[in-house]
Formats: structure tokens, sequence, C-alpha cells
């Protein structure tokens, strides 16, 4: 079987300090082609990673079996329904589109052209949250918190409930099994309409979620506690596992061969879609599991601004 053809569109820096080192260090796949609105600075990049440069989306979607897109948010409904609608598999930074109505179009617009497309929630691929979620069946309950040292603004409250609370609200529903009942919370903006802090509470059956973001909280730090029945589990910043039992406390450090982007979850996102294309399989972000969470954070976006 040939190599899979993988191309990038999109070369901004999440692109290359996320994504391209997973995908530059290719296996079983190729990297065919990329392109982003910049030429210049584009093809510095391309030839930094050894890949062919595209004139235009166009090109890529000619040359390539697979795309990872990693544009502005505001540009992933037109750029996503071109790769689809050009017979091309798709995996897209999170969200899937700026607004959920776009969001929904492009899943039924996948399903309608047998087409892969999943959504990158890489903290669903990292190793220490995918050995938290099997210790979780008699969870009582689960907290995540995700913090900033001083990021209040420029942006609105909708783009940072997007962009970044987002990741909270997915990685904690899926930790706890799913779709979940919101029962309280709280969104704190200043006098410009910027997020300063959000703090909601969900439940699924006796499980008992809280999320967690304060955008000037003096450090960067992101941890999951998790109480279940006979353990207590903490995480931070994906890569510090504590656990507490009867016997006392054990913890597990980093493993000396294990990259950061492997404990952020980018190289098993990454992997993973690519096997999900060449096994004909449907990935774990697609469908409703992609928008899932930006469900809840529409939903507790309108519910403010109705205040």
């Amino acid at each position: 079987m040939a190599a899979l053809r993988i191309g990038v569109v999109g070369l901004g820096g999440i692109a290359q300090k996320a994504w391209l080192p997973v995908l530059g260090a290719a296996t079983d796949w190729t990297l065919a082609a990329a392109w982003s609105p910049t030429r210049e600075k584009a093809q510095r990049i391309c030839e930094t990673w050894r890949m062919p440069y595209a004139a235009s989306l166009q090109d890529v979607a000619a040359q390539c079996d697979a795309v990872f897109v990693h544009t502005a948010t505001a540009s992933h409904y037109a750029v996503v329904s071109e790769l689809l609608n050009a017979g091309v598999h798709v995996c897209v930074d999170k969200p899937l589109a700026e607004n959920l109505p776009d969001a929904e179009k492009l899943v039924e617009l996948a399903a309608r052209k047998k087409l892969t497309l999943m959504v990158g929630f890489n903290r669903r691929f990292a190793p220490l949250y995918r050995q938290l979620k099997q210790h979780l069946g008699d969870a009582a309950s689960l907290r995540m918190d995700k913090h900033r040292a001083d990021s209040v603004g420029p942006h609105d409250l909708r783009f940072t409930l997007l962009d970044d609370y987002l990741h909270v609200v997915d990685t904690a529903l899926w930790l706890g099994g799913g779709s979940a009942t919101l029962a309280s919370g709280t969104l704190q903006t200043n006098d410009q309409g910027e997020m300063v802090y959000a703090e909601h509470h969900f439940s699924r059956g006796g499980l008992h979620m809280t999320t967690s973001m304060h955008r000037r909280a003096g450090s960067q730090r992101e941890w999951v506690q998790a109480v279940t029945d006979g353990g207590l589990y903490d995480i931070t910043d994906m890569r510090e596992w504590r656990e507490e039992r009867g016997q006392g406390v054990v913890t597990s450090p980093v493993p000396g061969w294990q990259s950061t982007l492997e404990q952020r979850g980018f190289a098993g996102c990454a992997r993973h879609f690519i096997e999900c294309v060449q096994n004909q399989t449907v990935p774990e972000t697609a469908g409703e599991q992609a928008i899932l969470a930006q469900r809840v954070v529409e939903k507790l976006w309108r519910e403010a601004m109705s205040e």
C-alpha cells in the first residue's frame, strides 16, 4: 500500500511548535504539500521541514490524501469544506468552526462524502489523562483547572471561551464519560467584556465535575483532580502523576524517552488521525464528539449574554 500523502494548511505558531515536529518524523506517511497565505514565510518553513510548498489550497487538495488544518478559526468552515468537497480527509484544530451551525454542516458534509473529519483535541490523547480515565468508573468527583498567568484580553468573552476554555470543558466531559448536565456556574468579565474567570459544575449520574479557568492567576498551571471509591488522583501539567490510596502516596516520574509533544497528546492525536484514515475507522473526536463541548460553550456564552 502506498504511503499516505499528508498535507498541512496554515503554518503559524501552533503548526510549527506542536504539529510539524510530529508530522515531520514521518514513518508510514509522507509530507506531500503545505500551504499558508503568506508565501515567503511559508516557503521558509517548508524548506526547514523539507516539504513541498503548494501554490494554493486547491493544489494541496490535489496532492494529498489527508490534511491537517491550522488556520485561524474564522477560516475553518471555508477551508475544511473546500478540502472535504475535494475528497480529502481533514484533521482541524479546535473548534471545528467559528459557530455551531457551520460546525454541524461540516460534520454532515464529511458524513455525506464518507470522509474522515477529526477535531484535534490533543488532551484526549495525553497519556496521563488516558491513564486516569481508566480509573474513573467509580469516581465521585472530577475537577479540571487550566489557568493563565496574565492573559485577560484582548479578545472578547466568546473568543476566549471557544479558543481556550473549550479545552477544559471537552477534557472534563470526556474524562467523565460524555455529555453531562450543567448544574451551575459563573462567568466573570471586565468592563471591556473580556473573560477574567470561569467556573462551571456538571453532573453525570453520580459523578460531579467542575471546570475552572482564571485568566490572571499568576500561573500557567493545569491540573486534574479526581476522587474515586478507594483512591485520590492528581495530574499536574499532563506530566506529573500523584495517586493516594490506603497504602500511601505513589508518584510516577515522566519517562525519560517521552517528549513534551507526546505528554501533551499532540503526537498521539496526529497518529490517531492518520491511522483512522489508513484503516477507515472513526476517530475518537469525530461527529458529535467533535462538537459536544462546543455545544456546551455556546450555551454558556448565550446565557451570559442574556443576563
